[in-house]
């Protein structure tokens, strides 16, 4: 069984060392002693979501507070290709869920994309607050898969900046319910960016898909079925995943 992960800031950890002490607090370290109860001589993981990660045995507690004994540093290498999720803003959370499943199979980077169909409309203040919220869907996903690598959420783009965006891009595909290539008959790169790019509820506009597909990315499906926006990015994901890093 995998031991239980808990993520700091990144370069939190660049001064450990094998044999040293590290103190766990501030929300993490009051999640583990006060939520989670966790107890001297139990292990745990802690990461900076930059490849960094620490095997430590709790060496004493209190009330909010960890004192680890440090057993294991272990740089882990940035995974590649790199998977980008492009998410359109979707209604009633289901670009939460997206982004979520996505961070669990394995997505390094994500894109808020303000479609032509988005109901949703992120602008300014409510706009920032909305990325933000993201963030820690993300971050709370990296914990719970155990990840030392924290995906980065972006902001939001504009269907114009996301043209922009596939062009300077190694590998995109958009998924359409319409097109005839299988994402899983694709030849991923060894390195470099793939952007798996999901529209909103109703659709990605005939116009847009025209423009990204203009620009270099190459509209695929996933199967016979179509996806909600919810499920269909970590759905790609899985596939790609699969196909770049078990080979």
């Amino acid at each position: 069984m995998t031991l239980p992960l808990f993520l700091l800031d990144a370069g939190a950890l660049d001064a450990v060392s094998v044999g040293g002490r590290l103190v766990l607090d501030g929300p993490e370290g009051r999640h583990a002693a006060t939520v989670r109860r966790m107890r001297v001589g139990e292990a745990l993981w802690v990461a900076d979501g930059a490849g960094r990660r620490v095997t430590g045995t709790i060496a004493a507690v209190a009330a909010a507070t960890l004192e680890l004994a440090i057993d294991q540093v272990v740089d882990l290498p940035a995974p590649t290709p790199a998977l980008t999720l492009v998410q359109a803003l979707a209604k009633a959370d289901r670009d939460e869920d997206a982004i979520e499943a996505a961070t669990e199979l394995g997505v390094d980077r994500i894109v808020p994309w303000q479609a032509e169909r988005s109901v949703v409309i992120w602008r300014g203040e409510r706009g920032e607050k909305s990325r933000r919220k993201w963030a820690d869907i993300v971050r709370a996903a990296t914990k719970q898969s155990r990840r030392a690598w924290l995906p980065e959420v972006e902001p939001a783009v504009t269907t114009a900046g996301l043209v922009a965006r596939v062009r300077g891009a190694g590998t995109a595909y958009v998924l359409h319910e319409e097109a005839v290539e299988p994402l899983v008959a694709q030849r991923l790169p060894d390195q470099g960016e793939v952007l798996v790019i999901v529209g909103p509820e109703g659709g990605i506009a005939p116009g847009e898909v025209e423009a990204l597909t203009a620009a270099g990315a190459r509209a695929v499906r996933l199967g016979p079925t179509v996806l909600r926006s919810s499920s269909a990015g970590p759905a790609a994901l899985a596939v790609l995943s699969a196909a770049a890093r078990w080979r």
